[in-house]
């Protein structure tokens, strides 16, 4: 923990609306000046790293959602990160905790994994078990993390397990730009039709898209989790596939993810074989809303008559500041209606792996968003990250898609297609 960082909160409390926890608790602890002030306080050994500290820091989501109401420009993301860094280095979590931890982290990062714990979901759900399971009571007796694990667990194919983005796609027309594309994990696995929408659209559009195969996981979840060594050794990984390629913008449609690459300059900083590497790639990443926002339009998009409503992923609008891009592109589609929800861009309570080992206060914040999203009337959900797409879909009953969906389902691709539970 920085104590420079630490020294730029003056405490003002603008940060304290801001913050889902403390909207939900009232608690000072909870809000983003009160960990700041617990990280000082450990910092100079006046407060134990104990389960109570552990406690009010595992409670952040990690949203960001005070960095853009500081006014005072606090670091708050780099100083969450490394709290959770400093605990999983020096607090040892109870057993059960440390063994739900390290579930996760051996089946989220990396696709191989995903694709078996997806082919064995496929068959959870075909063989009826699912069905049983929740008309049956017993998911209601399982404790509330693997409650969460299973509600979170989205439909899928045999197909879409063994899908993969094409290596090199060619831009239609003109080429305007190559770019890489980081086709992900969770969505590359889960979210497949969200992958081809994407590369539909960037051809259509003009772009060049090389995926190439070799690339891994970009280490979000592992950073967000405090675990910095498995992170920055992705990080590496992902810099040595894409930085000897030639290319304009390296595109991700994923706002976790786009998130954790557009940082990788400031986290390898200090390795003197990546610094260098890390920083250009990290000046190339782009969102592909983005990267289509900045392309004048060369397609005419058909018309699709249908209300939407647009959920702003907290890693997208507030770690990145992307906002209006994606409303922008939506809005050149004719007949579409973008409604506006009026929550104030709460944290829907997604957040990395939080739904998952935080589960009552994720669910909490997933039912406010519902409320907010569902009271627009709005036919349709639409947002930029895939745990956002599941959080959602558990709570509400209509589509939640990507924006690219909805362009390439305007260019006569039918992408329109719901996640769900």
């Amino acid at each position: 923990m920085d104590r420079e960082l630490i020294d730029d909160c003056v405490h003002c409390g603008f940060c304290l609306p801001a913050c889902p926890t403390y909207s939900l608790w009232g608690e000072e602890m909870d809000s983003p000046r009160g960990r700041i002030y617990l990280m000082k306080t450990a910092l100079e050994g006046d407060t134990p790293i104990d389960s109570t500290w552990v406690g009010h820091m595992d409670a952040c989501l990690g949203c960001m959602a005070c960095v853009p109401a500081c006014p005072s420009g606090v670091k708050y993301g780099e100083l969450i990160e490394s709290a959770r860094a400093t605990i999983e280095r020096d607090y040892r979590r109870p057993w059960r905790d440390r063994l739900f931890r390290s579930l996760l982290f051996r089946m989220f990062p990396g696709r191989r994994r995903l694709r078996l714990a997806a082919a064995l979901g496929w068959l959870y759900q075909r063989s009826g078990l699912a069905t049983l399971v929740r008309r049956s009571g017993v998911r209601g007796r399982l404790p509330a993390r693997l409650q969460a694990l299973e509600s979170l667990m989205p439909s899928t194919t045999l197909r879409a397990v063994t899908r993969r983005t094409p290596r090199l796609t060619p831009a239609e027309g003109e080429r305007r730009q190559r770019v890489g594309f980081l086709t992900g994990c969770i969505q590359e696995v889960f979210f497949g039709d969200v992958n081809a929408a994407t590369v539909r659209v960037l051809a259509a559009e003009g772009c060049e898209v090389v995926a190439p195969p070799a690339q891994g996981c970009c280490g979000a979840l592992e950073l967000h989790g405090g675990r910095e060594a498995g992170a920055l050794d992705r990080a590496r990984s992902v810099v040595d596939v894409f930085a000897p390629l030639e290319l304009d913008a390296i595109v991700v449609n994923a706002a976790g993810c786009g998130s954790a690459l557009k940082d990788y300059g400031r986290l390898l900083a200090d390795d003197p074989d990546y610094a260098e590497r890390a920083a250009a790639f990290a000046g190339k990443v782009r969102d592909v809303t983005e990267v289509l926002a900045g392309l004048p339009p060369r397609q005419s998009y058909g018309q699709l008559d249908v209300t939407v409503a647009y959920h702003d992923a907290c890693h997208l609008a507030n770690a990145q500041r992307i906002t209006s891009e994606p409303r922008n592109l939506l809005q050149r589609v004719p007949g579409l209606q973008l409604r506006p929800v009026l929550d104030d861009g709460i944290c829907c309570g997604s957040a990395g792996i939080y739904n998952l080992v935080e589960p009552e206060a994720a669910g909490e914040l997933g039912r406010r968003k519902a409320e907010a999203l569902a009271s627009t009337g709005a036919q349709m959900v639409v947002t930029t990250n895939p745990g956002c797409a599941l959080q959602i879909a558990r709570e509400l009953d209509r589509p939640v898609v990507h924006p690219v969906q909805i362009l390439a389902s305007a260019l006569g691709e039918r992408a329109l297609e719901a996640s769900s539970s």
